[in-house]
């Protein structure tokens, strides 16, 4: 081998032309996530200091200069870790390192702070990571707002409702229940066996599966009970229940009936006076009703003539007062 030493080649530092464009730092980086300045900040005379006001007017050149850099129209909130993480991807990852980066980061940061406290209405600075307290009657304030604008708004739902529009079309007519059939056959059945005063009012619960109800005079009460149970297109044999209502203008009670034989159910109603109540008895044609009875007696006061044992069931034989009437008053009110 020869002792002549060879030319050191020559390293050539010089970027290939396709590598001219210089990618952008992580400054710039944080500079576009800042964003165009609101007209609020620009207007605003809040000081900032000289790196931050740097910031401001790179990201504004930048903006000017490449409207594309623009990536939204809101301030980044990104953490520093992570725009440390988007510039080592785009493979600048000693910058991003850097204590030159971290600073770069910190006045990008200072400077979106800054533009939101411009744009504060009091125009007063405020510091970066803290928020100014609201006023100690702010909240109830608010509150009150809410409710009030609660208030308006089932206000104007209850006017809608109440005021039908002049261009609605009429409404259809209302289709036939399928049970109306079997409500004009009972009313029918009951006015022939029982008499034309019998029946004061006849309708279908839509609510109640479309059930039919008979509001019976008290009294035809006791034949129109032997027709329900005893004609052969009713065969109303059992009394489900008995119940006792305090109407305020009234008392009544309502007799849920089933027709074992026929499959179909009927509700009766029987009304009678607040200051003398009195229903007949109706335990003798169906003897479910027995404890009904007490118990509405008892109760609400209402009495059953006809009735085998009618004695309270419930209070005391020396109670005084009705517990179920509205009107109910305890001598004793801790009890």
């Amino acid at each position: 081998m020869s002792d002549e030493k060879k030319p050191e080649s020559k390293v050539d530092h010089t970027p290939p032309a396709d590598d001219k464009k210089v990618k952008e730092s992580p400054l710039e980086e944080a500079i576009a996530e800042v964003g165009e300045l609101t007209p609020e900040a620009r207007a605003s005379k809040t000081p900032l200091s000289a790196d931050v006001q740097a910031a401001v007017d790179r990201a504004a050149e930048i903006q000017a200069a490449d409207p594309a850099a623009q990536t939204t129209s809101e301030p980044s909130d990104a953490p520093a870790a992570e725009l440390a993480e988007r510039a080592a991807s785009s493979g600048d990852a000693g910058a991003a390192k850097g204590s030159d980066a971290a600073a770069e980061r910190a006045a990008a940061r200072a400077a979106r702070a800054a533009s939101r406290a411009a744009a504060e209405p009091t125009g007063e600075p405020a510091s970066a990571g803290a928020e100014t307290p609201a006023p100690a009657d702010a909240g109830d304030d608010e509150k009150a707002a809410k409710a009030q604008a609660a208030a308006e708004a089932r206000a104007a739902r209850a006017s809608a409702r109440a005021a039908k529009p002049e261009s609605a079309e009429p409404e259809a007519p209302k289709e036939p229940s399928p049970n109306q059939p079997l409500l004009d056959r009972l009313v029918n059945i009951l006015k022939a066996d029982v008499g034309e005063d019998a029946v004061v009012d006849a309708f279908i619960n839509e609510r109640d599966a479309h059930r039919p109800y008979v509001v019976i005079h008290s009294s035809r009460w006791s034949q129109a009970a032997q027709t329900l149970r005893d004609h052969e297109e009713l065969r109303c044999d059992y009394l489900r229940n008995l119940s006792g209502v305090d109407q305020e203008t009234h008392l009544e009670v309502a007799y849920h009936l089933l027709s074992l034989t026929h499959k179909n159910e009927y509700c009766v109603k029987v009304k009678t006076d607040r200051e003398q109540p009195s229903i007949p008895s109706v335990a003798p044609v169906w003897p479910t009703a027995n404890w009904n009875e007490r118990e509405v007696y008892d109760l609400l006061g209402i009495d059953f003539p006809g009735h085998p044992n009618l004695v309270r069931i419930m209070m005391p034989d020396d109670w005084v007062g009705h517990p179920l009437r509205k009107d109910y008053e305890p001598l004793d009110p801790e009890v």
